[in-house]
């Protein structure tokens, strides 16, 4: 047998402050062949991220591995001193940082980093040759106009640019190991299909093993050999990725797959959620550490910590900690995690929101005292209703004008041309006073939750914010409206006196959510509310969003890149590309029959969480978008689509795309050549 490239034996990590000190990793094990694919799973905070940067010495200050080895090519790199991770880091172990954009220097050009490795591994190597291969490097991971882009620095590139940059910096030395943390988070299905095809391509070209730590379980189902689940520090099961999709045993992977938007789509169910949240690790729990948490915990469970062990089963390298695991024949619902059905929701009323071919451009400016150099064409031309009560997803790459479009409709951006009403009424043409009272009625969740709120002003102070500035109520009446929606959010009325960064990812998005429904709003423009959130927390926001607007009337604007969450909780979808409507109508008719061949390529682009469907799939008619999207500054001419289009004719590049509604049911795509032939299966 091959012996492992990497080994992690008993590994434990502890992380001292001045108040307390964290036990990270408590006796972690694990073992990576060379040219293996190990895929580290589970919710924030479980490890994986720790566990990938114990690998390389990277701890966060007061951070040591305090017991365990960290075997490395026949090294022991726990005990190795700092030039011997120095000489490894960066050339036989490579590293992809989650965000690009803090990971990468904003002084140095995109060259000067690609080279850097080069420069400081390969004393032999001079700086034009240095230059030259990571120009070579930039071509491989597929950056157009390498030339040109060695020059630029990092804030001139895409989020996906960048996460190419950063992989170009990683493999320039041809490691033995890379190592992605979080590579695709928050980018959209067709860069992160791009991205992860490119890491497959070239892991085959220099046979390479990689560690790839992500909450994406689609992403895990189709990218890697093996799988570990982690939970609270620990290493809950591991197998092959075709055994733990197709009978997870640990309970605790059982519930995250039950999370899955996939799960539910169909099925009339709301989205399973992990009651609880994970251990705090200033103390070592007893027992099992998921059993505060799980619905077949006994009092064993509380009392004695289960082993890691194989039960022989499933094969020699299926190992799970769990005394009452999954069954392998488990069918009954007192064996298996079954999510509740959703209740029936009101038909939706009458039109609530009308946008009538609405334009946004924005400037180009050459410079602080320059005229301007053209124009960006973020919307252009959009036209769509929205009936109160409904859920309208939209979806589509980055930069094809989501995010405006929800800012226009929030008051937050002036459009162009065009017109936005609101139960008839133009807002733009609104008093002053009729202005400030319409704002009201639409409120904004934002995507990153943290950015969005005063990290100096307490919680009370956020939520009662609005209120004081719209004059609601006396002070008693805005604390007691202040606790009513933290209990409507599921947080403690204690929260009050606590600051934003006390809380956890999931729970801020909950007081964004609160935020947003301060006012008792009509519409709420959710942009990206659950792009960056782990699977169960995921699922715990969007049941509470649908739980509110069953008990509020609550209209949705739902903003996403996420084509799963959008057919779980939208009743109609639109499909934006490049500032175009393309497509909308039904989300069972859009994601069943795509009509656009956009629409089809996304559906086609989605990384399926089961290895079995995504093999099946692979064999199907699919055909994953390829290329980049043109400048929003230089759209084509004609349908905008045509330069990624496999159906584009002449006419394409001289005419704009008709709206009709091939099946007359209020699905309606913008295509000289709309798709006729139905799906053979949906890929979401």
């Amino acid at each position: 047998m091959t012996e492992p490239l990497l080994t992690l034996d008993g590994l434990r990590v502890d992380i001292a402050s001045r108040e307390r000190t964290v036990h990270a990793l408590d006796g972690v094990s694990l073992s990576l062949a060379p040219g293996e694919a190990l895929g580290i799973v589970g919710e924030s905070g479980c490890g994986k991220t720790m566990t990938a940067l114990s690998v390389l010495g990277l701890l966060p200050p007061g951070g040591e591995i305090t017991a365990g080895r960290v075997l490395f090519d026949g090294q022991d790199l726990a005990a190795a001193p700092a030039p011997v991770l120095q000489d490894v880091r960066g050339n036989t172990i490579g590293m992809v940082f989650q965000d690009p954009l803090t990971s990468l220097n904003p002084t140095m050009t995109i060259g000067a980093q690609v080279a850097e490795p080069l420069l400081l591994h390969r004393p032999g190597i001079g700086r034009k040759e240095a230059w030259a291969r990571a120009q070579e490097m930039l071509r491989l991971v597929g950056m157009p106009q390498p030339a040109e882009r060695m020059k630029a620095y990092p804030h001139q590139l895409s989020g996906g640019m960048r996460q190419r940059v950063a992989i170009a910096m990683a493999l320039v030395c041809e490691p033995k190991l890379l190592i992605a943390d979080e590579p695709t988070t928050a980018l959209d299905v067709t860069t992160q299909h791009q991205i992860l095809e490119l890491v497959d391509d070239l892991r085959a070209r220099l046979g390479m093993a990689m560690i790839l730590v992500t909450h994406d379980l689609g992403v895990i189902a189709n990218r890697v050999d093996r799988v570990a689940v982690m939970y609270a520090g620990k290493v809950a099961e591991q197998a092959d990725v075709r055994s733990l999709f197709a009978r997870p045993r640990h309970r605790y992977t059982e519930a995250l797959f039950a999370a899955l938007p996939e799960r539910a789509a169909d099925s009339g169910t709301e989205l399973h959620t992990i009651p609880g949240l994970p251990p705090n690790l200033a103390t070592r729990p007893t027992g099992c550490r998921f059993a505060p948490r799980c619905t077949f915990a006994t009092d064993e469970c509380r009392a004695a910590e289960p082993p890691l062990v194989d039960d022989g089963t499933q094969g020699a390298e299926h190992r799970f900690a769990c005394f009452h695991p999954v069954p392998e024949d488990a069918a009954s619902e007192d064996e298996v995690v079954v999510p509740a059905a959703v209740p029936a929701a009101e038909a939706p009323g009458e039109v609530l929101l009308e946008l009538d071919a609405l334009v946004k451009e924005f400037p180009l400016k050459g410079g602080a005292f320059s005229r301007s150099r053209g124009t960006v064409s973020a919307v252009g031309g959009v036209s769509l209703s929205i009936r109160r009560g409904e859920t309208f997803g939209m979806v589509g790459e980055s930069g094809c004008g989501k995010t405006t479009l929800g800012r226009i409709v929030a008051g937050l951006d002036e459009p162009t041309g065009g017109a936005v009403r609101f139960e008839g009424a133009d807002p733009s043409r609104m008093s002053r006073t009729e202005r400030r009272a319409h704002r009201r009625r639409v409120q904004l969740m934002f995507q990153d939750s943290t950015a969005a709120m005063d990290p100096r002003m307490r919680v009370g102070e956020i939520l009662r914010e609005p209120l004081v500035i719209q004059g609601v109520g006396s002070r008693a009446e805005q604390e007691k409206l202040v606790g009513e929606l933290l209990d409507a959010v599921g947080l403690p009325r204690g929260a009050v006196h606590r600051y934003p960064h006390e809380f956890s990812g999931g729970q801020r998005q909950r007081l964004g959510l609160a935020r947003a429904l301060t006012l008792s709003p009509d519409l709420v423009v959710a942009d990206e509310p659950v792009s960056a959130l782990d699977v169960s927390v995921q699922a715990q926001i969007l049941n509470l969003m649908r739980e509110l607007q069953r008990e509020r009337g609550l209209t949705y604007l739902f903003i996403s890149h996420d084509l799963a969450v959008v057919r779980h909780l939208a009743d109609t979808v639109g499909v934006m590309y490049l500032g175009k409507l393309v497509e909308s109508g039904p989300a069972e008719q859009v994601y069943a029959h795509p009509l656009h061949p956009y629409t089809r390529g996304l559906l086609d682009t989605v990384n399926l969480p089961d290895p079995e469907a995504a093999a099946a799939a692979s064999g199907a008619d699919r055909a994953p978008l390829e290329g980049e999207t043109p400048s929003a500054a230089k759209p084509p001419s004609g349908c905008r689509f045509r330069t990624r289009c496999p159906l584009a004719q002449e006419v394409c590049a001289t005419t704009e795309p008709p709206v009709s509604t091939p099946n007359g049911t209020g699905h309606q795509v913008a295509c000289h050549f709309p798709l006729a032939a139905p799906r053979l299966a949906s890929a979401v």
